[in-house]
């Protein structure tokens, strides 16, 4: 590393953020790893309505403590990129299960190859530290992101990621819950910024630290998270196949109807011709919706593509 970069390197403001919910037995070991890795680091807790001293055990250990009311890790991250000044974020989540040691080769890999994410894809420190169904959904809606966009992350859940200022300040926070990290997943693929991986140990929470996810419950979350991107990046792939399956519906019940008709003159079955009609004119209004809000996708990805390219790039 030349004079140059080690300067630049100085004068970087870095900031580690940490959101938080009820994680007093380990965030004093997260912001004590944190400091000794980024000792020029400003650390941020952000507290989502902890109710077990976390904040309290927080301020205790140095870091400045944020109070977050809305619940949600979501709204946590929303606050953070909006309230923090910062050149580079670090996120990390509270549960002491990051490996901070890998947190300075994310930063320089950001700042030298001038990206917009670099995601700590977690290694396991052996086989029982991922449950299965959360293995599981991973792998599905990595394998869904990458269909979708062309592209994806090997770990897109994880919660330890390095930002850089133009990213956090142009990305547009939407959901409320642990869809977060899809959700940021997203805005990289989905502007084609660019982004890597870095491969991070993960090791089991401490004793006594309770994971806030459910398998069934974040599961049912991941499906829906999943269609719902499926409806909002791809509107007319979406709403033209819902339209081509009524329009089927529609011929196979009319068929019958048409066929009679072309014999005898007559409508025997004349709710059913109605349904038929109905479907048809759905599938209709479903094509074009699906034409108009591919319209308006392309247009909300050129605002926030503008509001990213409005912030300096890393340096």
């Amino acid at each position: 590393m030349d004079t140059a970069d080690v300067q630049a390197e100085r004068t970087r403001r870095i900031a580690v953020v940490i959101p938080c919910y009820n994680e007093a037995i380990a965030i004093g070991a997260v912001i004590a790893d944190f400091r000794k890795a980024l000792p020029d680091a400003a650390i941020h807790v952000f507290d989502n309505n902890s109710r077990d001293g976390t904040a309290d055990v927080a301020a205790a250990a140095g870091a400045l403590v944020h109070r977050v009311p809305l619940q949600g890790k979501g709204h946590v991250v929303r606050r953070m990129f909006a309230d923090v000044e910062a050149d580079a974020y670090v996120m990390v989540d509270g549960d002491d299960t990051y490996d901070a040691a890998s947190a300075p080769a994310m930063l320089r890999r950001l700042f030298a190859e001038k990206l917009d994410m670099v995601v700590g894809a977690r290694a396991p420190i052996h086989a029982d530290v991922h449950r299965p169904g959360h293995a599981l959904g991973n792998h599905l809606l990595t394998g869904f992101l990458g269909w979708l966009f062309g592209r994806s992350c090997v770990d897109i859940m994880s919660g330890f990621r390095v930002f850089s200022r133009r990213f956090a300040k142009s990305f547009p926070v939407s959901s409320g819950g642990f869809e977060i990290e899809t959700e940021l997943t997203v805005h990289a693929l989905e502007l084609k910024l660019p982004i890597a991986e870095v491969s991070t140990p993960f090791k089991e929470r401490p004793e006594g630290s309770v994971s806030k996810l459910s398998t069934f419950r974040d599961g049912f979350r991941i499906l829906g998270t999943m269609l719902s991107l499926f409806s909002a990046e791809r509107p007319l792939f979406f709403y033209s196949a819902n339209a081509l399956f009524l329009a089927l519906v529609s011929v196979v019940l009319a068929a019958p109807i048409f066929y009679t008709y072309f014999e005898t003159g007559l409508v025997p079955r004349f709710p059913t011709a109605i349904l038929a009609t109905g479907l048809m004119l759905l599938a209709a209004l479903s094509f074009f919706a699906g034409l108009i809000l591919d319209t308006v996708t392309r247009g909300r990805r050129e605002i926030r593509f503008l509001a990213y390219l409005a912030q300096k790039a890393p340096e």
